[in-house]
């Protein structure tokens, strides 16, 4: 079979397309066939290297996909060869408290495919039942195959970790982003009102059809008055922040008082600042957030089907084109995820 290698850290050209043998299915595990592979932000930090991060290399990139059940392992019930599955990004024990309590990605020993073990680029997975879910019926495995982390993240950000209100104003910051995107129909969903940015025009068109009520060039020096005045001038109950120093002085001056702003990442950088007065005197708080619960999972899924969510998709290309991914991906060339077709 065909398998994506991180072999070193370094530019797009280090990715090599092996052969390997199809692996079999152990005890409690199950064979899938990959039908479908998106590439994250996430596999180019995996590639390039995170200081003070060692991560296992060679490496398989890939922690979102989709594919079909060939093979079940011995003591496999409840799953079907045929059956089209998602494969779910992260992985725990399954028997610590956080766990028993349904927040697995809060486990110590939680870990992502693609970057603490070998991922799913490739053509075929041994993976344990357990992480597979079943696709409802009609929903197409390519586009979704864009929406496992990134769909699992927002929610993590919103439903978990900011419990999100209907009626509530959001403010999505990179609105086009993958967790943008998702954040943005997520809260859409639950009946709020929400502002997205975004640095170009055709972005900020994607987020209005994505249902933003608003979206705001982040571009703009004076974008948070734009954005504050956009929320009906109160500022905003929730901002989903990722980006971090670039954007996040911002952030916080349009925070509402008893606002709540949640965070996942920093693409600009690690470190920011806070106006402690601001944060008292208004009783605002900040979140952080990691990936989210795979109970959610169902959900999100049924939400797929109904339409209610939709994956953004730039482009679908081979997988032997992963570094032309890669290079698409970083220098800004794409509007969505790249889905990657193993096997092609």
């Amino acid at each position: 079979m065909q398998v994506v290698h991180i072999p070193a850290h370094g530019d797009p050209s280090v990715l090599r397309v092996v052969d390997l043998p199809i692996p079999e299915p152990g005890p409690g595990e199950v064979l899938v066939r990959m039908l479908a592979v998106s590439v994250n932000h996430l596999d180019l930090w995996s590639r390039r290297g995170m200081p003070g991060v060692k991560l296992p290399l060679p490496l398989i990139p890939g922690c979102d996909g989709t594919g079909v059940i060939t093979k079940l392992g011995s003591g496999v019930t409840g799953l079907r060869v045929g059956a089209k599955v998602l494969v779910e990004p992260g992985f725990s024990s399954g028997t610590s408290a956080h766990d028993l309590a349904g927040n697995d990605h809060l486990s110590d020993d939680y870990q992502i495919r693609g970057e603490h073990f070998d991922g799913l680029s490739r053509e075929y997975v041994a993976v344990a039942a357990r992480f597979v879910v079943p696709l409802p019926d009609g929903l197409d495995p390519v586009s979704t195959a864009a929406t496992p982390l990134v769909f699992l993240t927002a929610w993590g950000m919103l439903v978990t970790r900011a419990r999100l209100q209907p009626g509530e104003s959001v403010l999505v910051i990179a609105g086009t982003s993958g967790v943008g995107s998702a954040s943005t129909q997520i809260a859409k969903d639950l009946g709020c009102r929400v502002v997205a940015t975004a640095g170009t025009e055709a972005k900020r068109t994607l987020c209005l059809e994505l249902g933003a009520d608003a979206a705001v060039d982040h571009s703009d020096p004076n974008w948070p008055s734009v954005a504050r005045k956009a929320s009906g001038g109160r500022g905003f109950d929730v901002v989903v922040e990722h980006v971090g120093p670039a954007t996040w002085e911002g952030s916080m001056r349009v925070l509402a008082r008893n606002g709540r702003l949640v965070t996942c990442g920093g693409t600009t950088g690690p470190a920011v600042a806070i106006q402690l007065p601001h944060l008292f005197i208004k009783n605002q708080s900040v979140l952080g957030s990691t990936m989210g619960p795979r109970n959610a999972f169902p959900a999100i899924l049924a939400k797929l089907a109904s339409g209610a969510y939709r994956p953004v998709v730039d482009r679908v290309m081979p997988m032997s084109q992963m570094r032309l991914a890669h290079e698409l991906l970083e220098s800004r060339q794409v509007l969505g995820k790249i889905v990657l077709t193993p096997g092609s």
